[in-house]
């Protein structure tokens, strides 16, 4: 029974993704929907990462965030939205690194942690720092999920969910628009 509600889920998102993509081309207004697609650029919205968060808060107002991030991010980041599932570069990215908030460059995964889950969406067994992640109750979707945030902006990144690989068991299933990857040196 889960695995069919996640299946049409799927496929929602789908057919709204592809609607999006319609009404982008043809007029300029905002994305309403609840999934959106990550093809979007991305822009850059913080000058130096951090490797593991230290307390300190970062609050904008909605008029800065819209200014530092695309929209597809803002959406995400900020009005808790999903993209569409296999619409991220970074859902098949295999190369070694960290991967950010795009929004105001905490360390939130490293690519050791990353797994294929076969859902469309970047998935990790951990975070890089257990700190550096928010864990909330989301009752959206007529569902009960964890909603997993960034601790330093607040922003939304996805969902956490009990049926990952061990070591841990976990799958954070995360937006890719609400990540910023930097490959190993």
């Amino acid at each position: 029974m889960k695995r069919n509600i996640f299946f049409i889920f799927v496929a929602i998102a789908g057919l709204a993704a592809l609607s999006i993509a319609a009404a982008m081309s043809s007029t300029k207004a905002p994305v309403q929907a609840r999934t959106v697609t990550s093809a979007t650029p991305t822009k850059v919205a913080l000058t130096k990462p951090v490797e593991k968060f230290d307390g300190v808060k970062i609050q904008k107002s909605d008029a800065e965030w819209k200014r530092l991030l695309t929209p597809v991010q803002y959406y995400i980041l900020r009005e808790k939205g999903t993209e569409a599932p296999y619409s991220s570069p970074l859902e098949k990215n295999h190369e070694h690194g960290t991967y950010y908030c795009a929004a105001c460059g905490l360390a939130l995964f490293r690519s050791e942690a990353k797994f294929d889950s076969g859902t469309g969406w970047p998935s990790f067994y951990e975070p890089i720092f257990k700190g550096n992640v928010i864990e909330d109750e989301d009752r959206s979707l007529d569902m009960v999920r964890t909603e997993v945030a960034c601790a330093r902006c607040r922003g939304h990144i996805g969902h956490v969910f009990d049926d990952g690989p061990q070591p841990t068991g976990l799958r954070y299933c995360i937006d890719g628009a609400a990540l910023r990857f930097e490959r190993t040196k």
